[in-house]
């Protein structure tokens, strides 16, 4: 038997992706299932973009391009940074990946050794400790709390901070809560970051889903000093609805993302030659185009929110952005299904709301948070109406 080397035995599947499987098998099946569990727009990509990309094949562009990604796109996304934060950087400062999963993963390989630590904000997207893991790195995990917004205590977090402490994951808005980190937390984040000599790896995908449409906000554009010490990292798949194109992007010191473009150049070689043109019109997509997704998912949010109300025991605080619900469901734990099982974690909850109610949704334990688990509303009023029916029926006949 062949062994499998250590690092590959220590990394988790992802569960957002195992349950969203388990849900689309059992449509396969001719099962009416209700997935609330995936992370992408259920809204189809923009005809002009699809358009700019059909061009490109059609003109042969389809060939090799530069690792770190075609130069006029570096540009566009500069000029879009620009645009959205007032912070300058050069195309030599940009590197396109394939997604802004890889745009993370090569960060860490260029800025870890084996044992650094990396604090992560609980809860937290499920890949962060995973890729932390994977490129050598300790990930330590800061608890919050539902009371406190999400949003861990600052004295909590400088405390964990080590000898071997280099760097901070931090999401905003948040997937898995849907919330936004408020000014004064990410001030007072960005003074620890400054005193401890600390990077920040800032992942801002979900940067323009914010239901007050207020310009996206970050740790840079609150204390741009920073610059030399923060990156950015974004893509096409949320805001434009392109999960399936696989392009993102990293921006920060021209050293740091040197190192990346030399890894890319050993791993997947550069982004998709055609994609990158399609994600260059993503970026001239007028902010109005924008905003009518972003308005659907703020109505969505608000009929979620509203219908979960009426399951007694559901607690949760209502979305600012992103397409994500974090409810609290801890209240059903030790209460007994229909079959004697009893119900004693998020898992368990979630595998009966599959089960029972045929509505997918994901445990809370995948972003380090049990007593909670993750909804996601990118689908249509009339799906969500209906999960919150079958949910309400399905718990209220736990015993």
């Amino acid at each position: 038997m062949i062994k499998l080397s250590e690092r590959v035995k220590a990394l988790k599947p992802s569960a957002t992706l195992a349950v969203d499987a388990k849900a689309k098998a059992l449509k396969e099946q001719g099962i009416n299932v209700i997935n609330l569990s995936a992370g992408e727009p259920d809204f189809d990509t923009p005809e002009h973009i699809k358009e700019a990309c059909i061009k490109a094949l059609k003109e042969g562009f389809t060939k090799y391009t530069p690792s770190q990604g075609i130069l006029s796109l570096r540009k566009a996304i500069c000029e879009k940074i620009k645009e959205d934060y007032g912070i300058d950087y050069t195309p030599e400062e940009v590197i396109v990946t394939t997604g802004a999963k890889q745009a993370i993963f090569n960060l860490l390989l260029a800025l870890l050794d084996e044992g650094d630590e990396v604090i992560i904000l609980s809860p937290y997207w499920v890949s962060y400790p995973e890729m932390v893991t994977c490129a050598g790195g300790v990930p330590k995990i800061v608890p919050s709390s539902f009371e406190r917004h999400f949003e861990p205590d600052l004295s909590s977090f400088e405390e964990r901070i080590t000898s071997k402490t280099v760097g901070v994951i931090i999401n905003s808005p948040s997937n898995p809560t849907g919330l936004i980190y408020s000014r004064e937390f990410l001030s007072g984040l960005a003074s620890i970051v400054e005193k401890h000599n600390l990077w920040v790896i800032s992942d801002d995908i979900y940067d323009k889903l914010r239901f007050d449409l207020k310009k996206p906000e970050n740790l840079l554009s609150l204390r741009p000093e920073l610059k030399e010490r923060v990156f950015l990292v974004n893509g096409v798949s949320k805001t434009y609805a392109m999960t399936g194109w696989r392009i993102g992007w990293a921006l920060g010191p021209k050293e740091v993302i040197s190192a990346c473009v030399k890894i890319q150049g050993q791993s997947t070689s550069h982004a998709t030659s055609f994609a990158q043109k399609g994600a260059e019109a993503a970026l001239k997509t007028p902010e109005e185009e924008i905003q009518k997704m972003v308005k659907t998912f703020a109505k969505r949010a608000e009929v979620l929110s509203k219908t979960l109300r009426e399951i007694p025991e559901i607690d949760f605080i209502p979305p600012q952005g992103a397409f994500y619900l974090f409810a609290k469901v801890s209240a059903y734990y030790g209460k007994k299904t229909p079959d004697g099982k009893v119900i004693q974690n998020s898992v368990d909850i979630a595998e009966y709301l599959l089960d029972k109610a045929r509505v997918a949704v994901v445990p809370g334990v995948a972003f380090g948070e049990d007593e909670f688990i993750r909804i996601s509303y990118a689908t249509s009023e009339e799906n969500l109406l209906e999960a919150c029916r079958r949910m309400k029926e399905a718990l209220l006949s736990l015993d």
